[in-house]
């Protein structure tokens, strides 16, 4: 085994901080029956950014004095989180071939990652831990790069694990995938025991990237990023002709040309290439400062010869869960636009929108995935950008149908209309598969039932695993559903969720009233069985953040017209009698009335300021 290139000139070698690489030549891109193109995929926690670096190790990518784990996790969030959120891609050499590996985020919130990593590859590597064996996750997984036409290379990872049952793991993988045992692989990425032999059958069983040179080029923009120096650097898969430093490119989504400034490929040192060639991955600079012009799925062909028509690009997401962002400083609204902006250039799966709020000012409405999606990119503007934000509550997209025959979509509560007006109200159901050992099936029937879910199939993967398929209300799953999973079955469930359709359910708005005065911020949409506890649960939690006024404030949480709970915040008492010693009763009175009449009158007039810290503590109520 040795590392080696298999281009049509000769290897050359670079240092990058302090470390050497070996590239292609920079006179020929490299001939592609010698490129594999594959993504790692799994379950959440089943190693696959461990496989990455040891990857990495055993082609000589990277100096073992620069080693670390999590290699390719570029953001600080990821190594802290321990997951990975952005997928990432760099090169390796193995065996006179090129390997362009993405390691892809495993967290169903991020599954728009991963379908995005596959549109660049030709096979997959799907690993499942020998000691859980299949995992929700891991269908989903393997479903999406079945239906990309990859080909599969079955590994099971933590061989090493006093637990690790890879006979059984193997014969389950078997039945339910139908992947032969006697071709899955059994590793262990933390001490690299079968890693060379994975990387043999990824060059044996992975099919080389078919593309023409001499075609019109195409290139697939599947990931792009901001640097405020040099622009919008864009990750591209080539698939027909050549991409040259200094060439003139046409993006033909947008309808957009731009000069290259710098080609290059991830080793995973940033290594500037004079070309990129058919199947090859790499980096695209051009100058690009306007961030709406290199989205992900774009097409880039030359603007001398362009191909006639683009390549299939992503289908786009569509947000499931949403929530306001305002900036506690009014004046960082701008900032924030501009942050959501980028972010969104990386992140494709997620929406925004102008909104504003009587309580809380200026903000956006965003859309995302799921509930980790929205505290994910949450922490990454709060700090990425040096933001301080407060996010209202999560809610779902309805769909209302009115008197008048006329449908609309609602995802912010304030804007449900009045109930005279409507005649129903739709909510998104989910298709939720649960793979649970079966000893807690019991327990995981009852927290669907107690959300609303409907069993649609159970089916027995071997007599220690089951799963379950139920039909679940969004609403229900968005806010704590993943962690009273885990909680029930100690750990061992796991969940997979996609969207399937709308039904008709009895949903009501909840108000929160301050004074008789109704806060937006605290609305929200929930089916009327649950909406005693939601409106005790926020005026409870009201009372105890805001601060006493000299007047009695009433907190009430309030369905139509009817008020379904109350709670006061008790008034300052001034003892008004502290300099009368004795003397005539009816002096002592006649304060007492001038202060009623005082206080009387300041209900009328006063306003109750709500503290940015009760918006914060009382919108966490759900966490």
């Amino acid at each position: 085994m040795h590392r080696g290139t298999a281009s049509s000139g000769t290897t050359a070698t670079h240092r990058y901080d302090g470390w050497t690489v070996t590239s292609a030549s920079q006179h020929g891109s490299v001939a592609t029956e010698r490129i594999r193109n594959f993504s790692i995929i799994s379950h959440v926690d089943h190693g696959k950014s461990t496989l990455s670096d040891r990857i990495l190790e055993l082609t000589g990518a990277v100096d073992p004095r620069f080693m670390r784990e999590q290699y390719l996790d570029s953001m600080d969030i990821e190594r802290e989180r321990g997951i990975t959120i952005k997928a990432q891609n760099v090169r390796v050499y193995y065996r006179d071939h090129v390997l362009h590996l993405i390691d892809t985020p495993g967290h169903v919130d991020f599954g728009y990652e991963v379908s995005r990593s596959l549109a660049a590859c030709e096979g997959a590597v799907l690993l499942v831990d020998a000691s859980q064996g299949i995992q929700a996750q891991t269908l989903a997984t393997c479903y999406q790069a079945m239906e990309h036409d990859l080909e599969i290379v079955a590994a099971l990872n933590k061989i090493d694990l006093p637990a690790a049952d890879p006979e059984r793991c193997a014969a389950e993988i078997e039945q339910v995938l139908g992947i032969a045992a006697d071709e899955i692989l059994r590793i262990s990425a933390k001490t690299g025991e079968g890693v060379a032999e994975l990387l043999d059958a990824v060059v044996d069983r992975v099919p080389a990237p078919v593309g023409v040179r001499d075609a019109p080029t195409r290139a697939l923009i599947f990931d792009s990023s901001y640097d405020q120096y040099r622009g919008v650097v864009s990750s591209i898969r080539v698939v027909d002709g050549v991409i040259k430093t200094g060439s003139r490119l046409s993006f033909m989504n947008v309808g957009a040309t731009h000069d290259v400034e710098e080609i290059g490929i991830r080793t995973p040192a940033i290594l500037p290439v004079a070309e990129l060639g058919p199947g090859e991955v790499g980096y695209l600079i051009a100058g690009i400062k306007d961030v709406g012009s290199a989205r992900s799925g774009e097409t880039v062909t030359s603007a001398e010869r362009p191909a006639p028509e683009a390549l299939p690009g992503y289908r786009d997401p569509k947000p499931m869960v949403f929530c306001g962002l305002y900036p506690i400083d009014g004046d960082q609204l701008p900032d924030l636009r501009d942050a959501l902006d980028r972010l969104k250039l990386n992140d494709a799966s997620f929406t925004f929108e102008p909104e504003s709020s009587h309580a809380l000012g200026f903000g956006f409405r965003c859309g995302f995935l799921g509930l980790l999606h929205m505290e994910i990119v949450r922490e990454r503007l709060e700090r990425e950008f040096n933001l301080s934000l407060i996010a209202t509550a999560p809610s779902v997209a309805y769909r209302v149908s009115l008197t008048d025959g006329s449908v609309m979509d609602i995802d912010n509560p304030t804007e449900l209309p009045d109930a005279s007006r409507l005649d129903h109200i739709e909510e998104p159901i989910l298709s939720a598969t649960i793979l649970t050992p079966s000893e807690y099936t019991g327990t995981v029937m009852e927290l669907c039932q107690l959300r609303r879910g409907e069993l649609l199939k159970m089916e027995y993967l071997s007599p220690e695993r089951v799963e379950l398929v139920y039909r679940i209300p969004l609403a229900e799953v968005v806010v704590d559903f993943f962690d009273q999973l885990k909680s029930r079955t100690k750990g061992y469930a796991s969940l997979d969720y996609e969207p399937s359709d709308y039904m008709t359910a009895n949903l009501v708005r909840v108000e929160v009233l301050i004074n008789h005065v109704p806060v937006d911020a605290f609305s929200t949409i929930v089916h009327r069985s649950a909406a005693d506890n939601y409106g005790r649960r926020m005026t409870e939690k009201l009372r105890e953040m805001i601060p006493r006024q000299l007047f009695d404030v009433p907190i009430q949480a309030a369905v139509g017209g009817r008020v379904i709970a109350r709670e006061t915040v008790k008034a300052k008492r001034k003892d008004v009698l502290a300099k009368c010693y004795g003397g005539d009763i009816t002096r002592k009175r006649k304060l007492l009335e001038r202060q009623k009449e005082g206080k009387k009158r300041m209900k009328n007039i006063g306003r109750v300021e709500i503290p940015q810290e009760a918006f914060i503590s009382a919108l966490r109520m759900e966490d």
